[in-house]
């Protein structure tokens, strides 16, 4: 019997092998994660745990934002760093029209209109439990945590956010937010939750880029258990049926299935979030030699956009963006 099915013709030659790919990436499905930190200058100081990525006071961060602009990333996502004498329990900095993280924001937006800026909802960056929510006698606080979090959403929405990222993992804080904004008249402002936000070992390097480890305990009790899929579809339900515009996995590469199957069930955006421990892994196995860390690089951000990521929040960006263009 003659073997007339040969897949391999389709792989001959690489304008064949390009004309049939089934998936491919591009700077526009990338969102870029920027961490800023106090200060006057241009400095920027280099996250030791993730080799290429910085720490830029306001001035470095627009520099940043202008390279990258030109590189064609057109989606920033701002991380701050506060510093400990600014926080509190209540985390009332993140509603400080005049600090850091919302000045930021305005500047950015009034410089780069056309950028989509990003930003982060959740108390840890400025609370000093280092939690995501209202910490009491070891608990943490759902409900009374969901005010906070409006107030959190809604300046940010004034200071000119493009899409809200709440990060937190309490119930409910979806359609809390939504109804905040709206009330306020921030209507056109866009969502984007944290839908399956895993308890997971590779955040390890962002949180020495923030300093936003917790004091004392963890976050099991409102991060998710890397063991359930289940339990995942039931957060995005309920984040669909409260407003969500976009829903994200986090981290992306140990969860392609739970992108698969949020892909496959609802009918708005997935983001996959390429967190700091998949990207320095494979920057600390480039440096060893062990791996070619482009090649890595492209087949790691294609295997998102395999499993049904619409955008890839992810730290390489600025590199997949350099290397597209050589």
């Amino acid at each position: 019997m003659l073997n007339i099915r040969r897949p391999r013709r389709n792989r001959k030659s690489a304008a064949i092998r390009d004309m049939v790919a089934e998936n491919s990436v591009s700077v526009n499905d990338l969102i870029y994660p920027l961490f800023l930190i106090e200060g006057d200058g241009e400095e920027k100081v280099e996250v030791s745990s993730m080799p290429g990525i910085f720490r830029h006071t306001l001035r470095s961060l627009l520099k940043e934002i202008e390279e990258s602009l030109a590189l064609g990333i057109r989606t920033f996502c701002l991380f701050p760093a506060i510093d400990d004498a600014k926080k509190d329990k209540m985390a009332t900095e993140s509603w400080n029209h005049e600090g850091l993280y919302l000045t930021a924001i305005r500047e950015m937006k009034t410089k780069f209109p056309e950028a989509c800026i990003m930003t982060d909802v959740a108390m840890d960056p400025y609370s000093s439990d280092g939690h995501d929510g209202i910490v009491k006698d070891g608990e943490i606080l759902n409900d009374e945590t969901l005010e906070v979090l409006g107030k959190m959403a809604v300046a940010q929405a004034e200071a000119g956010a493009d899409i809200i990222g709440p990060s937190d993992m309490m119930d409910g804080r979806i359609g809390y937010i939504r109804e905040a904004l709206d009330e306020n008249g921030f209507t056109n402002v866009s969502i984007m939750s944290y839908t399956a936000k895993y308890a997971s070992a590779f955040y390890g390097p962002f949180r020495d880029a923030l300093d936003s480890a917790p004091k004392s305990g963890d976050k099991k009790t409102y991060q998710m258990d890397p063991a359930n899929v289940t339990e995942a579809m039931i957060e995005a339900e309920l984040d669909y049926q409260e407003g969500a515009d976009f829903m994200m996995v986090k981290p992306g590469l140990p969860y392609l299935d739970v992108i698969r199957a949020l892909k496959e069930s609802f009918d708005i955006p997935i983001t996959a979030y390429n967190v700091s421990g998949e990207y320095a892994m494979i920057k600390a196995a480039a440096e060893k030699g062990w791996l070619d860390g482009e090649k890595c690089m492209v087949e790691m951000l294609l295997s998102f956009k395999r499993a049904g990521a619409d955008a890839i929040l992810t730290y390489f960006a600025k590199e997949f963006a350099q290397l597209q263009q050589k």
